[in-house]
């Protein structure tokens, strides 16, 4: 077969990929997740929270496909990764989705009853469905980047020895703090630049206080994973255009490890700069009461906080805890040539469509939501 892009390299740029789906998980849906946190609390009264509900209502449904779209492409691209995380985070991923399952009952259901009780506890079950995923999700990347307890036989078959209590560590919830805490922030800008008065205010208000949040809790992650937390490094040689098998390496954990990326790739160091100066530039921007320009910085720590665990990490996806060799890495953990190359293609056609529809809906949907547009637009059928 006619290779037309080198196996090595479509595993990196099927590496890439899946950065790019997960960092647009985070700035699109994520500031479902964020908003739907918010709605108990940054609301006062129904008709304000009527107002929150109604920024993301056009958008939420779509801003799914990019959750869609991460699993498939783990699926797709990474068998190996999907197995194994699937199996061994199976409890945890019920709990990210059950929690989810809460969303479209709750923006259908919450306005068919004109009763103060029964739209409150679909607004609690909306902060379930925001901040749950939102605090799992960032505990899992903790525990990744710990390493997870698994192992492979020589048969390849998985072996998972921990279980759910033991994803709830220090490291791994100060993480999900740092996803909670990013998220809410994106969140709080966004209500900033999409709702009305007062609700504007308190979203500038939470959007300050989140950014500085977000970068302490940041920093300490980062002195956490220097100083006492071990990363891998592989210290054999590795076919990386080779077939996918992790057990044909060697590979040792060792404390500081995900630091050593930045002195050989100084380039890396692009990431965390991003996820602090773009936590900055959104505290200055949203205190000038630019919310617009706020929201794109807010978008430009995202990207930097998601992809310095990446870069961090590299080549390692799935490090294994109590096995080193079993760890997963870009250059053993693919599917096959063919596979990358077909999806490659696939992604290449729907990712832009994707991009296009949810562009076009931001765009028709554009402006401000008043108290005025939410009470001529309310009845019993819309349920929010």
């Amino acid at each position: 077969m006619l290779e037309l892009i080198d196996y090595d390299v479509m595993r990196l740029v099927w590496w890439l990929l899946l950065g790019v789906l997960l960092i647009g998980l985070a700035i699109m849906d994520g500031t479902n997740y964020g908003v739907c946190t918010l709605v108990p609390f940054i609301g006062k009264n129904d008709t304000e929270r009527r107002i929150v509900l109604n920024t993301v209502e056009p958008y939420w449904e779509g801003s799914q496909v990019w959750l869609i779209l991460g699993g498939g492409a783990v699926f797709a691209a990474w068998p190996a990764v999907y197995a194994t995380s699937f199996s061994g985070f199976y409890l945890a991923i019920f709990v990210v989705l059950a929690s989810l399952i809460l969303r479209p009952p709750a923006f259908k259901y919450r306005n068919k009853l004109d009763n103060p009780k029964w739209r409150r506890a679909w607004d609690w079950g909306l902060f379930i469905a925001g901040f749950v995923p939102a605090l799992i999700f960032g505990v899992a990347v903790g525990n990744v980047l710990q390493g997870v307890p698994f192992r492979f036989d020589d048969t390849m078959r998985s072996f998972y020895e921990g279980n759910f209590f033991g994803l709830l560590n220090p490291f791994a919830i100060l993480c999900g703090l740092v996803s909670v805490a990013m998220l809410v922030t994106h969140a709080g800008i966004y209500l900033a630049l999409k709702a009305d008065e007062p609700v504007a205010s308190r979203g500038r208000l939470v959007g300050s206080i989140g950014t500085i949040v977000t970068m302490v809790l940041f920093a300490l992650g980062g002195v956490w994973v220097s100083a006492g937390i071990d990363g891998y490094t592989i210290v054999s040689e590795i076919a990386s255009n080779g077939p996918s098998n992790p057990l044909a390496k060697e590979a040792v954990a060792e404390t500081g490890a995900w630091l050593n990326n930045y002195s050989t790739y100084p380039f890396f160091l692009i990431a965390p700069i991003a996820g602090f100066a773009g936590s900055i530039l959104a505290l200055l921007l949203v205190r000038l009461k630019r919310a617009g320009l706020a929201y794109v910085a807010s978008g430009i720590s995202l990207f930097g906080i998601i992809a310095t665990v990446g870069v961090s990490m590299f080549p390692f996806i799935m490090p294994s805890s109590i096995d080193p060799v079993s760890s997963l890495t870009v250059w053993d953990a693919s599917s096959s040539y063919m596979t990358l190359i077909i999806m490659l293609f696939c992604t290449i056609v729907f990712l832009p469509i994707v991009l296009a529809y949810t562009s076009w809906v931001f765009w028709v949907m554009r402006g401000t939501v008043t108290e005025e547009e939410v009470n001529k637009h309310a009845s019993p059928a819309s349920g929010y």
